[in-house]
Protein backbone atom coordinates (compact mmCIF):
# COMPACT_ATOMS: atom_id res chain seq x y z
CA UNK A 1 0.00 0.00 0.00
CA UNK A 2 2.84 2.17 1.02
CA UNK A 3 5.00 1.69 -2.28
CA UNK A 4 1.52 2.94 -4.56
CA UNK A 5 1.32 5.70 -2.85
CA UNK A 6 4.81 6.49 -3.00
CA UNK A 7 4.31 6.08 -6.84
CA UNK A 8 1.30 7.98 -6.54
CA UNK A 9 3.04 10.87 -4.83
CA UNK A 10 6.14 11.11 -7.13
CA UNK A 11 3.82 10.87 -10.54
CA UNK A 12 1.52 13.91 -8.85
CA UNK A 13 5.32 15.64 -8.27
CA UNK A 14 6.24 15.37 -11.73
CA UNK A 15 3.13 16.29 -13.29
CA UNK A 16 3.08 19.53 -11.19
CA UNK A 17 6.74 20.60 -12.25
CA UNK A 18 5.52 19.86 -15.71
CA UNK A 19 2.29 21.86 -15.73
CA UNK A 20 4.72 24.54 -14.00
CA UNK A 21 7.63 23.94 -16.63
CA UNK A 22 4.70 24.56 -19.27
CA UNK A 23 2.90 27.45 -17.60
CA UNK A 24 6.35 29.18 -17.67
CA UNK A 25 6.94 28.52 -21.23
CA UNK A 26 3.57 29.41 -22.37
CA UNK A 27 3.82 32.98 -20.19
CA UNK A 28 7.06 33.39 -21.83
CA UNK A 29 5.70 32.48 -25.02
CA UNK A 30 2.78 35.18 -24.79
CA UNK A 31 5.49 37.59 -23.86
CA UNK A 32 7.41 36.56 -27.12
CA UNK A 33 4.67 37.01 -29.01
CA UNK A 34 3.33 40.33 -27.70
CA UNK A 35 7.08 41.57 -28.51
CA UNK A 36 6.85 39.96 -31.83
CA UNK A 37 3.59 41.92 -32.34
CA UNK A 38 4.41 45.46 -31.64
CA UNK A 39 7.74 44.62 -33.21
CA UNK A 40 5.80 44.01 -36.42
CA UNK A 41 3.51 46.73 -35.94
CA UNK A 42 6.54 48.95 -35.40
CA UNK A 43 8.37 47.85 -38.49
CA UNK A 44 5.32 49.03 -40.42
CA UNK A 45 4.03 51.67 -39.22
CA UNK A 46 7.73 53.05 -37.52
CA UNK A 47 5.52 54.09 -34.49
CA UNK A 48 4.39 57.17 -36.25
CA UNK A 49 1.14 58.84 -36.02
CA UNK A 50 -1.52 58.95 -38.26
CA UNK A 51 -0.35 62.83 -39.30
CA UNK A 52 2.86 61.70 -39.56
CA UNK A 53 1.36 59.06 -41.69
CA UNK A 54 -0.48 61.83 -44.03
CA UNK A 55 2.86 63.38 -43.99
CA UNK A 56 4.66 60.34 -45.64
CA UNK A 57 1.73 59.95 -48.19
CA UNK A 58 1.98 63.45 -48.97
CA UNK A 59 5.70 63.33 -49.51
CA UNK A 60 5.48 60.39 -51.94
CA UNK A 61 2.46 61.83 -54.14
CA UNK A 62 4.33 65.16 -54.46
CA UNK A 63 7.51 63.27 -55.37
CA UNK A 64 5.34 60.86 -58.68
CA UNK A 65 3.68 63.87 -59.69
CA UNK A 66 6.89 66.02 -60.01
CA UNK A 67 8.28 62.95 -61.94
CA UNK A 68 5.60 63.17 -64.62
CA UNK A 69 7.00 65.15 -67.78
CA UNK A 70 5.77 67.31 -69.35
CA UNK A 71 3.79 68.12 -65.99
CA UNK A 72 -0.57 67.63 -65.41
CA UNK A 73 -2.10 69.99 -63.09
CA UNK A 74 -3.73 67.97 -60.01
CA UNK A 75 -6.05 69.12 -57.56
CA UNK A 76 -6.41 66.92 -54.00
CA UNK A 77 -9.20 64.24 -53.84
CA UNK A 78 -10.64 63.86 -50.45
CA UNK A 79 -8.33 62.32 -47.38
CA UNK A 80 -10.06 58.86 -45.29
CA UNK A 81 -8.85 57.59 -42.13
CA UNK A 82 -9.24 54.07 -41.26
CA UNK A 83 -9.34 52.49 -38.00
CA UNK A 84 -5.43 53.05 -37.85
CA UNK A 85 -4.57 53.79 -41.27
CA UNK A 86 -4.86 57.27 -43.28
CA UNK A 87 -5.56 57.55 -47.29
CA UNK A 88 -4.52 60.96 -49.24
CA UNK A 89 -5.74 60.94 -52.82
CA UNK A 90 -4.61 63.71 -55.60
CA UNK A 91 -6.90 63.61 -59.00
CA UNK A 92 -5.15 64.49 -62.37
CA UNK A 93 -7.33 67.04 -64.32
CA UNK A 94 -5.15 66.85 -67.39
CA UNK A 95 -6.57 65.18 -70.28
CA UNK A 96 -4.82 62.48 -70.80
CA UNK A 97 -6.01 61.09 -74.13
CA UNK A 98 -6.28 56.94 -74.74
CA UNK A 99 -3.51 57.22 -77.14
CA UNK A 100 -1.01 58.54 -74.18
CA UNK A 101 -2.25 56.61 -71.01
CA UNK A 102 0.34 53.78 -71.27
CA UNK A 103 3.02 56.25 -71.73
CA UNK A 104 2.10 58.19 -68.53
CA UNK A 105 1.31 54.70 -66.51
CA UNK A 106 4.89 53.72 -68.24
CA UNK A 107 6.91 57.18 -66.57
CA UNK A 108 4.90 56.39 -63.11
CA UNK A 109 5.76 53.34 -63.17
CA UNK A 110 9.47 53.35 -63.93
CA UNK A 111 10.08 56.09 -61.09
CA UNK A 112 8.19 53.51 -58.55
CA UNK A 113 10.73 50.50 -59.64
CA UNK A 114 13.66 53.29 -59.09
CA UNK A 115 12.51 54.58 -55.42
CA UNK A 116 12.93 51.04 -54.82
CA UNK A 117 8.98 50.24 -54.28
CA UNK A 118 7.89 47.08 -55.38
CA UNK A 119 4.96 47.09 -58.17
CA UNK A 120 2.71 44.73 -56.55
CA UNK A 121 0.02 44.20 -59.33
CA UNK A 122 -0.98 45.84 -62.70
CA UNK A 123 -4.44 46.31 -64.66
CA UNK A 124 -3.30 46.43 -68.38
CA UNK A 125 -6.94 47.12 -69.31
CA UNK A 126 -6.63 49.34 -72.41
CA UNK A 127 -9.35 51.83 -71.02
CA UNK A 128 -8.82 51.82 -67.67
CA UNK A 129 -5.49 50.76 -66.69
CA UNK A 130 -3.66 50.73 -63.10
CA UNK A 131 -0.60 49.91 -61.14
CA UNK A 132 -0.16 49.40 -57.38
CA UNK A 133 3.01 49.68 -55.99
CA UNK A 134 4.09 49.20 -52.01
CA UNK A 135 6.96 50.52 -49.97
CA UNK A 136 9.48 48.80 -47.78
CA UNK A 137 7.81 50.79 -45.05
CA UNK A 138 4.80 49.28 -45.81
CA UNK A 139 3.06 51.99 -47.93
CA UNK A 140 0.72 51.70 -50.64
CA UNK A 141 0.37 53.85 -53.20
CA UNK A 142 -1.46 53.05 -56.85
CA UNK A 143 -2.53 54.90 -59.91
CA UNK A 144 -5.87 54.17 -62.16
CA UNK A 145 -7.76 55.68 -65.29
CA UNK A 146 -11.44 56.14 -64.46
CA UNK A 147 -14.09 57.58 -66.03
CA UNK A 148 -13.06 60.06 -69.04
CA UNK A 149 -9.89 58.74 -68.80
CA UNK A 150 -9.03 60.62 -65.84
CA UNK A 151 -6.38 59.56 -63.51
CA UNK A 152 -6.11 59.32 -59.88
CA UNK A 153 -3.20 58.69 -57.36
CA UNK A 154 -3.47 57.26 -53.74
CA UNK A 155 -1.41 56.46 -51.08
CA UNK A 156 -2.48 54.53 -48.44
CA UNK A 157 -0.76 54.22 -44.87
CA UNK A 158 0.19 50.92 -42.89
CA UNK A 159 -1.84 50.72 -39.58
CA UNK A 160 -0.45 53.83 -37.31
CA UNK A 161 -1.23 55.34 -33.89
CA UNK A 162 -4.44 57.15 -33.94
CA UNK A 163 -4.28 61.30 -34.31
CA UNK A 164 -5.47 63.84 -36.08
CA UNK A 165 -5.26 64.33 -39.41
CA UNK A 166 -4.82 67.78 -41.14
CA UNK A 167 -5.52 68.73 -44.49
CA UNK A 168 -2.58 68.42 -46.27
CA UNK A 169 0.45 70.92 -47.02
CA UNK A 170 1.03 70.70 -50.82
CA UNK A 171 0.20 73.12 -52.92
CA UNK A 172 -2.03 71.98 -56.20
CA UNK A 173 -0.57 73.48 -59.42
CA UNK A 174 -3.86 74.73 -60.48
CA UNK A 175 -7.39 75.32 -58.91
CA UNK A 176 -7.28 73.93 -55.50
CA UNK A 177 -11.29 73.61 -55.93
CA UNK A 178 -11.58 73.45 -51.77
CA UNK A 179 -14.97 71.97 -50.82
CA UNK A 180 -15.63 70.90 -54.49
CA UNK A 181 -16.87 67.06 -54.36
CA UNK A 182 -16.53 65.13 -56.58
CA UNK A 183 -13.69 67.05 -58.76
CA UNK A 184 -14.54 68.06 -62.35
CA UNK A 185 -13.99 65.71 -65.13
CA UNK A 186 -10.13 66.14 -66.56
CA UNK A 187 -10.12 69.92 -68.25
CA UNK A 188 -6.73 70.97 -68.80
CA UNK A 189 -5.30 70.77 -72.68
CA UNK A 190 -1.58 69.53 -72.91
CA UNK A 191 0.12 69.52 -76.05
CA UNK A 192 1.79 65.98 -75.45
CA UNK A 193 -0.99 64.19 -73.10
CA UNK A 194 -4.21 65.46 -74.86
CA UNK A 195 -2.89 64.48 -78.29
CA UNK A 196 -5.62 62.22 -79.73
CA UNK A 197 -8.29 63.44 -77.22
CA UNK A 198 -11.58 64.95 -79.05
Amino acid sequence: MSRRFQIIAVALAVGFALSACGSENAQSGANTSTTATKSTTGTKGSGMDMQEAADRADSMLDAVLKEIDPEVQWAHGPTTKGSCDVTRRRTVMTIVSADRRQSFLDQVEKFWRTSDYRIKAKNNDTEFPAVYAVTKDGFGISVSVRAKGQAFFEADSPCVKESKVADSESKPNGPAYKGVYPLPSPNVRSDHWSAGAS
